[in-house]
């Protein structure tokens, strides 16, 4: 298995691919196989890939980087790169579109993700993986669509109010970002530009665990009065992404 090349990044792209019907598993052989480690030596942190479980033509991943300049460096490298070159067809090929793009910073310190200790099977140790329902682990997305400049407030009141009850029911806090606000520095890639959001990551052993721990959270007053609280501080209703990693995700 193969070491993640850093702890943390504190620029993460949270990226949402429509892919064409039945062509999912498909880019994810290609992605897996051919976009890791290539994009990784040009110092993107590629952190988790995953397929959402009620989307079934949706693929979703994160990669980060050390700043707004790294990120201009690494993304100009690999897109500009042979690696690129020669399989962009067969990957664009899967795509409807790409373009669902949040730029995303730490939300308060230490809300980065933790990578270390965290271990990546190689290409051929997931080519054993044959079973994809006994891949271990579960990932929830929540996105937290905010009022103009509401981010850092919201934010102070999530990781002292919501954090702990949502450890006390069953979730690991895998990371927490705000938008970042930057100007884009590689245009040839678009992101959501104007987006004012609180991003929380939560991991769980399974899906049946995820499933215990929203039980938990809906009888929970607690939960309830602080979900009416953090209402004043939204723009429009939540999303939620539930995920499962692929063979080679390092986040899971």
């Amino acid at each position: 298995m193969n070491r993640p090349s850093r702890l943390a990044s504190p620029i993460v792209e949270l990226r949402q691919y429509t892919l064409k019907p039945g062509r999912r598993e498909t880019l994810i052989a290609l992605f897996d196989r051919e976009f890791v480690e290539t994009q990784e030596a040009t110092g993107t942190t590629v952190i988790g890939q995953f397929r959402d479980i009620d989307r079934p033509d949706m693929f979703v991943w994160l990669r980060g980087f050390e700043d707004m300049e790294a990120r201009k460096d690494a993304l100009s490298a690999f897109y500009g790169g042979p690696v690129w070159a020669t399989h962009r067809d067969a990957a664009n090929a899967t795509m409807i579109d790409s373009d669902d793009v949040l730029l995303l910073k730490p939300a308060w310190r230490g809300a980065e993700f933790d990578l270390s200790g965290l271990f990546r099977p190689t290409t051929a140790e997931a080519g054993t993986m044959n079973d994809r329902s006994r891949l271990p682990g579960f990932v929830e997305i929540s996105i937290h669509h905010l009022r103009p400049s509401a981010e850092a407030g919201f934010a102070q009141r999530f990781e002292a109010e919501a954090v702990p009850l949502l450890a006390a029911n069953g979730a690991r806090l895998l990371g927490a970002f705000v938008s970042e606000h930057a100007e884009n520095t590689f245009p040839r890639l678009p992101v959501r530009a104007g987006e004012n959001v609180l991003i929380i990551v939560t991991g769980f052993d399974d899906v049946d665990a995820h499933a215990g721990h929203q039980a938990a959270l809906a009888a929970s007053p607690a939960w309830r009065a602080i979900r009416e609280t953090m209402q004043a501080f939204s723009s429009k209703p939540d999303e939620t992404l539930r995920l499962t990693p692929t063979a080679r995700s390092l986040l899971r």
